[in-house]
């Protein structure tokens, strides 16, 4: 039984994550994407990996927000608070310059790929 409890564990942290997240989307007044608060959470949660892709930038992540329903105006927002909710690690990082020295950090963290050399 104590089995079957944690097993549900990492999927009740991605609900706990995934409702901070849209509330503070909604707190922002940031519509969701395409009207749907799964898909919202779901694009919320590709941010952290596009942003360690090779070449990708903070600016192109933000175009890719704003390629999937949400307005170009709002699409850094919606980034910064998607950095801040699932990888808020990197968010100092992302301030200061410092991205790239980051990267090691993330590594385990579930979707996002392994970066050679760290």
């Amino acid at each position: 039984m104590i089995a079957a409890g944690l097993s549900f564990a990492p999927a009740a942290l991605a609900d706990t994550t995934n409702d901070a997240f849209l509330n503070a989307i909604n707190r922002a007044n940031i519509p969701y994407a395409d009207n749907n608060a799964d898909l919202t959470a779901q694009l919320g949660q590709q941010v952290c990996p596009m942003l360690v892709e090779p070449g990708k930038s903070f600016a192109e992540v933000a175009s890719s927000v704003a390629d999937n329903g949400i307005s170009p105006g709002m699409a850094s927002f919606f980034t910064g608070i998607a950095i801040s909710m699932y990888c808020p690690q990197m968010m100092g990082s992302i301030g200061n310059g410092t991205f790239l020295n980051s990267l090691q950090g993330l590594q385990g963290i579930p979707g996002v790929p392994q970066v050679p050399g760290f």
